[in-house]
């Protein structure tokens, strides 16, 4: 009996950790706790690979990864000394759904194997790109001024009930997923610290696994600096094929201007000034102009270092086109473009709109024209009923 009582122990020793019995019994929680950490972080791309690090500063020789709810037998691994620190790194990838769930792991010494530490951080991993990536959108737009309510919205296919949100990630994968069940985001109020790139997830409650994110929404705060003045060279009317220059221009010093047409889908324009001396003006050179061309433009300026902190609105310049003979533009034959939905830098209507009085619309013509039709109709109905009241009646 005292032979066969030493043999589990003698197998252990000469594994080093590095072989696992489901029959050994484990006592936990003799040594402080490890930390465990992902690298390059927690959230993944399927296909992708990562590393969790399990560290502590107590010398532990082998250090065990486990996850929660899974089938799998704990992994093993002799630690190494890092700047101080004993440490493990346990590959995992190319990451798949499989892969994504929550980790912790634990420390013990060669000697005694079986006794380990307390339980490390949980480490949730969650696996991104296994579904269609969903679109994001901003409500009333990605342009806001300073002090008023902005709302994003995640749009995916239906079915998903979880919802995730990111703030100027870039090419870096986000630090984690924080889901909530509904697609809308209300950022209340917001400042100059919401402005940035924001991306969304869709994926399913209780569940760490999510879409490829979306495309990125740049949202500009606005009312940062006083307003720019935006005009143009020759003027505001000029003919078909002619050139033309907008002139955005800033009584501040600001090195980067930026010019949009409302009701415009294609991105805006910008200047970024290569010389910091007055005059602080950017020029937007439209050559040949054509009907496309006409319409309401607006001007910002911003600091390079802020790119996301805009100034006030320049006020409102119409820009009209007329044809080569001197006469209107002749009308559009394709689609109009509307700002619903656009994620282009003219897409709200801003506070600092609504002090400035629109300019009222003449509809004299088109009220002569139905006055006229409804007194047609009249005399027609007129004659008919007087036909019909001297018609012969039949004896």
């Amino acid at each position: 009996m005292g032979g066969k009582a030493r043999t589990p122990t003698l197998t252990v020793l000469l594994c080093l950790g590095l072989c696992w019995s489901p029959w050994n019994q484990v006592q936990t929680g003799v040594y402080s706790a490890p930390s465990l950490s992902a690298h390059p972080g927690p959230v993944v791309a399927k296909g992708g690979n990562v590393f969790l690090t399990c560290s502590s500063e107590s010398t532990l020789g082998i250090f065990h990864l486990l996850k929660e709810g899974a089938a799998d037998l704990p992994q093993h691994m002799e630690s190494r000394t890092y700047r101080g620190r004993w440490q493990a790194l346990f590959p995992v990838g190319p990451v798949n759904t499989s892969h994504g769930g929550t980790y912790k792991c634990y420390g013990s010494s060669k000697a005694y194997p079986y006794v380990w530490s307390l339980a490390s951080n949980l480490l949730h991993l969650e696996v991104t790109g296994v579904y269609r990536e969903p679109s994001l959108s901003a409500q009333p737009g990605s342009l806001v001024l300073s002090g008023d309510n902005l709302t994003l919205q995640c749009h995916s296919e239906a079915g998903f009930d979880s919802f995730a949100l990111t703030k100027d990630e870039g090419l870096t994968p986000p630090q984690h997923l924080c889901g909530q069940h509904s697609p809308s985001f209300p950022l209340g109020h917001v400042n100059h610290t919401h402005g940035g790139q924001y991306r969304c997830y869709s994926g399913y409650n209780l569940s760490y696994v999510w879409s490829a994110p979306s495309a990125p929404l740049d949202i500009m705060i606005t009312g940062m600096y006083e307003k720019p003045s935006l005009s143009t060279q020759p003027g505001p009317s000029v003919s078909w094929g002619e050139k033309v220059t907008l002139q955005c221009r800033s009584e501040i010093w600001l090195d980067t201007f930026h010019l949009c047409k409302e009701g415009s889908l294609a991105p805006h324009q910008h200047l970024r000034l290569e010389d910091t001396n007055e005059p602080f003006q950017a020029n937007f050179t439209i050559n040949p102009v054509t009907s496309d061309h006409e319409g309401t433009y607006r001007c910002y300026s911003s600091d390079s270092t802020s790119p996301y902190l805009l100034s006030l609105p320049s006020d409102p310049l119409e820009l009209l086109v007329s044809g080569p003979s001197g006469d209107p533009s002749p009308p559009r034959t394709g689609p109009i473009s509307t700002t619903e939905g656009s994620d282009t830098i003219c897409t709200s209507q801003n506070k600092s709109d609504s002090k400035n009085a629109s300019h009222p619309q003449d509809y004299t013509v088109e009220n002569l024209i139905r006055m006229g039709m409804a007194g047609l109709v009249l005399v027609v109905l007129g004659i008919l009923l007087f036909q019909a009241c001297h018609r012969p009646r039949r004896p």
